[in-house]
């Protein structure tokens, strides 16, 4: 049986909420990336040009992130979300996954927004990522999915 590891970072709540749901379903171990330095409001709107989120996505800027997963290589599975921030994974969850090796894991990414897309997101991960792993699926998960939806998500991508 797979050792599954639900990773995410959350900067409202929705992708908590949608982590928590894959942690139920697959009976996943929850880990939450948080960066050291808490994100505001403002640090987060991204229509203010000076924005801290603005300022660490132009300048490529690494996010320290606060604890590690305890035994990470035990993890067969991990599920990764994360809302999209310019077409990609926000700086910290880029910095949370250059800190382990990825070697035989199969990732499933999971990711919120409200009018993005999942088109380069593994793509924009991927420079981040070291060792032999493989992303066996990926979803945009919408408002409007159901509880039913993400069971078939994870259904499919634990085949």
């Amino acid at each position: 049986m797979s050792k599954i590891l639900v990773a995410y970072f959350s900067a409202e709540g929705n992708t908590r909420k949608v982590a928590a749901a894959f942690s139920k379903i697959t009976g996943g171990e929850l880990f939450e990336i948080k960066p050291v330095e808490p994100y505001t409001k403002a640090d987060i709107n991204w229509l203010n040009p000076v924005s801290r989120c603005n300022k660490e996505k132009i300048g490529k800027k690494d996010v320290p992130v606060e604890g590690k997963v305890e035994d990470f290589e035990s993890f067969d599975t991990v599920f990764l979300g994360f809302p999209i921030w310019y077409y990609g994974a926000p700086n910290v969850v880029n910095t949370f996954v250059k800190d382990y090796d990825w070697s035989d894991k199969k990732i499933v990414l999971f990711a919120t927004s409200g009018s993005s897309d999942l088109n380069k997101t593994a793509e924009k991960l991927a420079p981040y990522l070291k060792g032999d792993y493989e992303i066996v699926a990926q979803k945009l998960v919408k408002p409007a999915d159901t509880s039913a939806d993400l069971k078939a998500f994870a259904a499919e991508a634990l085949k």
